[in-house]
């Protein structure tokens, strides 16, 4: 439905992203992800047309964004972090002008602007003034703006920021109804909220796709996780544990039973650290109380994927 080739957008001599190059698919919900400055915004701005890549291609459906815009940006509904709300209208008024703009049919627009508000828990305050309703009613109304005309795409720019918890609940259950047969791109930095609405993720960091895979298969092209205790001094075990040679990283867990060191030891991609750990252990004479595998979840792939180059380097 979306896909982008070789996508590089700089201002001046800084670059904001660099060589992109994914495609979601029709019906897909895709997590972007990445710190501050990583280049989701960018990103989104060029998806939605708002911003003109320096190279590369975009095309949304059967159309390429720069040479057909006009087809292609009816296929968008999209939600900037800041709403574009007019403060003095009402909430029925502001809708029905958003269809105009995205040329709905004269005759279906009250019909559709009921729809979109039943759909968006807004038909209550269709009469009320925008600039009167409350951060989590204007929320919803800027997800409804971009419910207008029925597009096939949503693109969403950070859509619970602001909200308290209740509201961001809330918003979530809506973007789950709504995401039904539509292509949704959302960018949040709340990565349960990703883990909860989205089927994939991408991470990108320092403009770059860091990662792309899909949630069920977070674990793929990392090496083994492994929780063990293991009856023996911290001191002397961490060292010997991080000196092995299928191991990258070895972090130090707190301690539920006098005497057991209990560690998370991260093993290099495609290595099999259990060989080398029971051999060390024997060797030390530490007894190995329990070793269970750890499934990875989005937080820990999002750090490893976000990390400096030295952070990656075993500890």
């Amino acid at each position: 439905m979306i896909s982008l080739s070789g996508v590089t957008k700089c201002y001046g001599a800084a670059t904001a992203v660099q060589d992109l190059s994914f495609t979601v698919n029709s019906g897909e919900t895709l997590g972007l992800l990445g710190q501050n400055g990583a280049g989701k915004t960018t990103t989104l701005n060029i998806i939605t047309g708002y911003l003109a890549p320096t190279s590369g291609d975009v095309r949304v459906g059967d159309y390429d964004l720069l040479t057909q815009a006009r087809q292609a940006k009816r296929l968008i509904g999209y939600l900037p972090e800041q709403p574009p709300l007019y403060d003095e209208m009402t909430v029925e008024s502001y809708l029905r002008f958003v269809c105009r703009l995205r040329l709905v049919v004269e005759a279906d627009i009250a019909r559709h602007v009921r729809d979109i508000a039943a759909q968006t828990n807004l038909s209550d305050v269709l009469g009320r003034r925008v600039g009167n309703l409350s951060k989590g009613y204007r929320q919803r109304v800027g997800l409804a703006q971009a419910l207008c005309g029925e597009p096939e795409v949503l693109v969403l720019d950070e859509p619970t920021v602001g909200l308290d918890p209740r509201q961001t609940a809330e918003f979530r259950d809506t973007l789950k109804k709504l995401s039904g047969g539509r292509t949704v791109i959302f960018s949040s930095h709340i990565l349960s909220e990703v883990q909860a609405l989205c089927d994939r993720v991408i991470i990108l960091h320092h403009g770059r796709v860091a990662c792309d895979q899909r949630l069920g298969d977070m674990s793929r092209g990392a090496g083994a996780r492994l929780q063990a205790a293991i009856f023996g001094d911290m001191e002397t075990l961490l060292p010997a544990l991080r000196s092995l040679n299928s191991v990258a990283r070895v972090t130090r867990l707190p301690a539920r039973e006098a005497g057991v060191a209990e560690v998370l030891i991260e093993g290099k991609p495609g290595a099999v650290p259990q060989k080398e750990l029971f051999t060390l252990l024997c060797g030390l004479q530490m007894p190995l109380m329990r070793l269970t595998p750890a499934a990875d979840t989005l937080e820990d792939v999002f750090l490893r994927c976000t990390a400096d180059d030295q952070a990656l380097e075993k500890k």
